[in-house]
């Protein structure tokens, strides 16, 4: 067996659809118009929160960063995916492959944390409605969003150095157009690797989840507690699209999992699918889902539209 470590190696290269190969101009078409309505989407959603004075509150606030976090993972994975489909550029270094690896895994450690900070939120505003703005103020919003940022450097800065202390076969095909595979190509014992992801998972998805799940309870107590069935639904109704966005993140990871672990005999082509969903139904469809789910948001947008 041949190995090479980072230091000699070649270049890793990228899979797109095997079989389909001849139809990968098409298949971009389709990638381009969903980067293109997850880069609109997110960007107008951006755009919208800071040019509206009245959307400067807790909620929206944690809306843009999760604008931002998506907009994070499409500059991530559409320079690699475009030169696949479009160029046939298959080649990846070895170092660029671990920046890819340390970018998606940032973002999407982030994009869960906003989501815990957004459940949090949407407690705080049915349970707590007179103090909202007194406990989630500007400074607190602000340290919460550097503290994510910190926490998803810090959790994935070993990994890359953990992959680079790998030796790897002259085998050098990534069954994706991204980095996911990288560690199933590693000769050499990596099963501190495996370790660290489990670890990884479990103290931030994991984590998160469950803090997500025991904040709906508490809403829904909360909930319950309130007399009127119109309050009721209108609380309730105020969740409606952060339940959609936990959906839409982790619904797909799990998906993915269940898939990797247990899906030995499933075909190659049903893991390819299930990565790009992971990957591009979030930032896709959550500006989707908040500018037809939220009034404001919605508001604002078709009068900025009928004023042009």
């Amino acid at each position: 067996m041949v190995f090479f470590n980072s230091s000699t190696y070649r270049p890793f290269l990228l899979s797109g659809f095997p079989g389909l190969e001849d139809s990968h101009p098409v298949i971009s078409i389709l990638f381009c118009a969903l980067y293109l309505i997850a880069l609109m989407g997110n960007i107008t959603i951006l755009v919208v929160i800071r040019v509206e004075q009245s959307l400067h509150a807790p909620m929206y606030l944690f809306l843009s960063m999760l604008a931002a976090t998506d907009l994070g993972l499409c500059a991530a994975t559409l320079p690699t995916l475009l030169k696949l489909f479009w160029l046939n550029v298959r080649e990846i270094d070895f170092d660029a492959c671990l920046i890819q690896m340390f970018f998606i895994h940032v973002f999407s450690l982030m994009e869960s944390g906003i989501l815990l900070t957004m459940a949090f939120d949407r407690y705080v505003a049915i349970s707590n409605p007179l103090r909202y703005t007194t406990i989630l103020t500007d400074s607190t919003i602000a340290k919460i969003g550097v503290g994510l940022l910190l926490r998803a450097v810090v959790v994935i800065f070993p990994g890359p150095f953990l992959i680079k202390r790998l030796r790897f076969c002259k085998a050098n095909v990534l069954s994706h157009s991204y980095w996911v595979d990288i560690i199933k190509l590693s000769c050499s014992d990596h099963q501190i690797n495996s370790i660290y992801g489990l670890i990884i998972i479990l103290i931030t998805f994991g984590v998160d989840s469950v803090l997500i799940l025991l904040s709906y309870v508490k809403i829904l107590i909360t909930v319950l507690s309130i007399a009127s069935q119109e309050e009721q639904f209108k609380a309730l109704n105020t969740c409606v699209s952060h339940i959609c966005a936990v959906l839409l993140v982790y619904v797909p990871m799990m998906g993915v999992s269940i898939i990797h672990r247990f899906g030995k005999h499933v075909p190659p082509l049903v893991h390819i699918i299930m990565g790009y969903v992971y990957l591009l139904i979030p930032p896709v469809l959550n500006p989707v889902v908040y500018c037809v789910k939220t009034q404001e948001i919605r508001t604002r947008i078709l009068g900025n539209l009928l004023r042009l």
